[in-house]
């Protein structure tokens, strides 16, 4: 996988322990078992437009890139920044996606992500208008680390735009670590709040980097007071290459066990394991309940090992 950060996680990383580990590799990404997958959500099984992943009846998820401004090690989507041509994405291709919307009635939400939809600014403002024209269309959400790995980015042309939209927006920022919450990204948090997106978070559990009661409750925390709400934490993902940031499940149940009785809820998010080669983000429940931790079922029924 190709190794690149911007100018502002470089200096950071120099500061953060657990911002190096995030952003730059290790020889560890070498390593991969026959568990592994390349493609674990199946995500290039349900592509039938080129950018578009249709795995859910009412939504879709729009890759208008797979650059980012800075790249994680434990992408879930690395193997798309292998050739980052070959996953270019055009405004034909928006087109493309938007016929495809239109023929299935059902699909009242569009999720754009990538890599990072705010690397390719104008290709993003273009799909958002022609995405909320679509009477269909009642939910709008934009996934982005932007606001953490180059704040710069979010420029007044791309606030302006989310200004604009009127159907409902949720803009959605992927967080691991309290050291991200620098003052320059609180000052773009303040900057989305104030184009009337509802701003949520995502995170994943990442060992060695926020494996801990005493991390995530500082970052969630911090995230409620700015009015950030924690939406999901994810069981990493079985992606060949990043099986040495997996945390036992049995300890995320535990530290997620203890934030739950000492968070408010809109600082708690849901904590789920987004099923290797199956369906569905099934959430993991808490010590408060006695039950199996080395297996559960999908949205399908299917019967799923714990990784």
């Amino acid at each position: 996988m190709l190794f690149k950060v911007s100018k502002y996680i470089e200096k950071l990383a120099k500061k953060s322990k657990a911002i190096r580990k995030e952003f730059y590799p290790s020889k560890k990404e070498r390593e991969s078992s026959e568990r592994s997958f390349v493609d674990p959500l199946l995500e290039d099984k349900f592509t039938p437009v080129k950018g578009l992943v249709h795995k859910y009846p009412h939504r879709v998820l729009i890759l208008l890139t797979a650059n980012c401004a800075s790249f994680c090690r434990f992408c879930t989507r690395r193997r798309k920044k292998i050739d980052l041509k070959m996953n270019e994405i055009k405004k034909e291709d928006v087109d493309r996606m938007i016929n495809y919307v239109k023929s299935k009635p059902s699909i009242n939400e569009v999720i754009f992500s990538g890599g990072d939809p705010l690397v390719v600014p104008n290709l993003l403002i273009y799909a958002l208008k022609k995405f909320e024209r679509l009477p269909q269309i009642k939910i709008i959400r934009v996934h982005t680390k932007v606001p953490v790995s180059h704040p710069k980015l979010l420029t007044k042309k791309i606030l302006d735009a989310f200004s604009k939209i009127k159907k409902t927006f949720y803009l959605s920022i992927h967080f691991e670590h309290p050291d991200e919450l620098t003052p320059q990204t609180i000052e773009a948090i303040k900057k989305l709040k104030k184009t009337g997106a509802i701003l949520l978070s995502q995170s994943v559990f990442l060992k060695g980097i926020n494996d801990s009661y005493k991390v995530l409750e500082e970052l969630f925390t911090k995230l409620a007071e700015l009015g950030v709400r924690p939406y999901y934490i994810y069981h990493c993902d079985l992606v060949k290459g990043i099986e040495h940031f997996i945390v036992p499940i049995e300890k995320e149940i535990e530290i997620m066990t203890k934030l739950r009785k000492n968070l408010s809820g809109i600082a708690f998010p849901f904590h789920v394991v987004d099923t290797p080669n199956g369906s569905g983000k099934i959430p993991v429940p808490l010590n408060f309940w006695e039950f199996k931790k080395s297996y559960f079922r999908d949205f399908n029924g299917k019967k799923i090992k714990v990784y």
